[in-house]
């Protein structure tokens, strides 16, 4: 399916002792731009998130939140590292020996003392466990929002590519009739200025307006790439830098049509392919 890289999705779970939850949202970017904010007790699955949500989104900037509301009043067992103490009261000791008028160390600076308490976490591994779980909920809510955002896109550039193809099949038969005009037109002021047909200087008159209104290439350039905006969006994937290249080209033929543009007619096509092309890139932007 096609995705779109803007998407949100919110996982939560009641626990014993409070409630934890992981939150996804996500904005276009060129690249993957993830950015994850963690509570301290989870900090160590930064690089099991990191390659979890690497494996399922490929582009755009994503932010991952993981909060776990505490119950008022819960907290974890509080230990105290009597070895770490205990060298911390001898290394005071011996300090006092060379400074004698000191101030002595008291006993709540030694148990402020970075180890000195340690604090177990009210529910240690299954916190680690359910944050992972979560994490795979909200990713599939988050890809299941895209897809839903992506299917709204895909019909949108459809349509554009309908329109595209529409004004193409308007142009094609134009051309010949363009010539004989030209024709018509040629003969016309011949006679009026030499009274005579000059039936050599009108054939390569002809032959030389028409090489220069000649617009098959480009409207075969065009059918070409709409046909290939259309497989892709068939397809479905992460195809957005591809069809951004693609609308770079349909710009560039639409731009060579102007050009070469012998009414007024087939200048408002011109016109009117850019446009389309404009709405599609404008769209695709958001497409992973």
């Amino acid at each position: 399916m096609i995705h779109s890289m803007t998407g949100y999705a919110i996982a939560q779970q009641a626990m014993a002792g409070g409630t934890l939850s992981v939150e996804l949202r996500a904005v276009n970017q060129r690249f993957l731009d993830l950015t994850l904010r963690l509570p301290e007790e989870l900090r160590a699955l930064e690089g099991q998130i990191r390659e979890r949500i690497g494996d399922k989104v490929s582009r755009g900037k994503l932010e991952c939140r993981v909060n776990f509301n505490a119950q008022a009043g819960v907290a974890g067992k509080l230990e105290l590292n009597a070895s770490l103490l205990q060298e911390l009261l001898a290394v005071a000791a011996a300090a006092q020996q060379y400074v004698p008028d000191g101030k002595p160390l008291s006993l709540g600076e030694a148990l402020r003392w970075p180890g000195v308490i340690n604090q177990e976490a009210p529910l240690g591994d299954t916190l680690a466990h359910t944050a992972m779980l979560l994490l795979d909920n909200a990713l599939e809510e988050f890809n299941a929002s895209r897809a839903r955002e992506g299917e709204k896109l895909k019909a949108h550039l459809l349509e554009r590519v309908a329109g595209m193809e529409a004004i193409v099949e308007e142009v094609k038969p134009r051309i010949p009739q363009l010539v004989a005009d030209h024709e018509a037109k040629l003969k016309t002021r011949l006679l009026e200025a030499l009274g005579s047909l000059d039936d050599e200087r009108i054939r390569q008159e002809i032959v030389l307006f028409a090489q220069k209104i000649d617009v098959d290439e480009e409207l075969s350039r065009l059918s070409t790439h709409l046909d290939e905006v259309r497989r892709i969006l068939k397809k479905g994937g992460a195809n957005g830098k591809r069809l951004d290249f693609l609308m770079q080209e349909l710009n560039r033929e639409a731009n060579t049509l102007g050009s070469k543009a012998a009414a007024v007619e087939n200048t408002r096509a011109s016109i009117e392919l850019k446009v389309l092309i404009e709405q599609m890139r404008e769209q695709i932007q958001n497409i992973e």
